[in-house]
């Protein structure tokens, strides 16, 4: 074999083994093709998890804040104190100042500095004989002088579950409280207790109106709730605006977990024998007190709703001529 022979074969050599070299350099492509396509195909889905903690993490703030806008109300204390209600931005008053007399007997009690001990002396009936005697304007009145107090926090409970007057006298709308708290097994106690911009005085609507209101108060959860609502906090008073002894049985059931009673007398208008009858419906209380309303002293001049305020209190006697 020639040398240009020799030179042709090993051309030939030369172009096989180069067209072998183009044939897998195209197929290595399409198999870094293979192995790379289902890397981006993954891609998206790291992507999409990598975003769900987003997308689960936002809603979770909204339950914690929601309900405590809806457990606050604002009472327009510049209003109360224009119809002669005590209010703890106002300048001293004749008012308050007869206020701070009828509550100390009752602080005294509570704090264990009475007579005699008192069995639930921080549970505190306010009611009257006879309706329109101004008991409810009473329990406002004795609820925000006593949470006033610095030792002392207090809770003011609409008992009244047949006419709620509470929240309709500090300019509130009607809430579920009480009555809904004894019927319905998915409310608690502490869904319908109302924070207020008076720092220790918290409140509990009547609630819904029932028909069985005094079997209600009778019942066995009534008496839970009554010792959780006396044993929960130490220091805190709990004030019940309860119906007229007289003419409803509800105060009469109430009474007889109290520790004290306030029986609100209207001046010149309550008869003796309306004060005793009513005194005999609550023998079952320890302590029994009352507090003369709507009397016209010379110089005390008129609070709202055109009252006047005297007082007096005992235990268990009724009031002279005058109630």
């Amino acid at each position: 074999m020639s040398i240009i022979e020799k030179a042709v074969e090993r051309l030939e050599q030369l172009q096989r083994a180069s067209g072998a070299a183009d044939v897998s350099q195209r197929e290595e492509p399409q198999g870094e093709i293979l192995t790379v396509a289902p890397v981006r195909e993954e891609a998206p889905v790291v992507k999409a998890a990598a975003e769900e903690p987003a997308v689960a993490v936002a809603p979770a703030p909204a339950p914690a804040v929601a309900p405590n806008p809806d457990r606050f109300v604002e009472i327009d204390l510049d209003r109360l104190n224009s119809v002669g209600i005590v209010t703890p931005n106002a300048a001293r008053s004749l008012i308050g100042d007869e206020y701070r007399i009828i509550k100390r007997p009752l602080l005294r009690n509570v704090q264990g500095k009475g007579a005699s001990a008192v069995k639930n002396a921080n549970l505190i009936m306010v009611t009257s004989s006879l309706p329109g005697e101004g008991k409810s304007f009473s329990s406002i009145n004795l609820a925000i002088s006593m949470a006033m107090e610095l030792d002392h926090t207090v809770l003011l409970i609409d008992a009244d579950v047949s006419r709620p007057w509470v929240l309709n006298i500090l300019g509130l709308p009607p809430r579920k409280g009480l009555m809904d708290v004894l019927t319905s097994n998915d409310i608690e106690l502490g869904d319908v207790l109302l924070k207020t911009n008076i720092e220790k005085l918290s409140l509990l609507p009547a609630g819904t109106p029932h028909p069985r209101a005094t079997e209600l108060l009778a019942s066995d959860s009534m008496n839970t709730l009554l010792a959780e609502l006396a044993d929960r906090y130490s220091d805190r008073i709990i004030i019940f605006d309860s119906p007229p002894l007289i003419v409803t049985t509800e105060s009469r059931v109430l009474a007889t977990h109290m520790g004290q009673v306030v029986m609100v007398v209207e001046s010149n208008k309550t008869t003796q024998a309306a004060v005793k009858q009513a005194l005999s419906t609550i023998d079952a209380c320890p302590v029994r007190l009352m507090l003369l309303n709507k009397s016209q002293q010379s110089g005390s001049g008129s609070y709202g709703y055109g009252y006047g305020y005297g007082y007096g209190y005992g235990y268990g006697h009724a009031p002279r001529d005058n109630a």
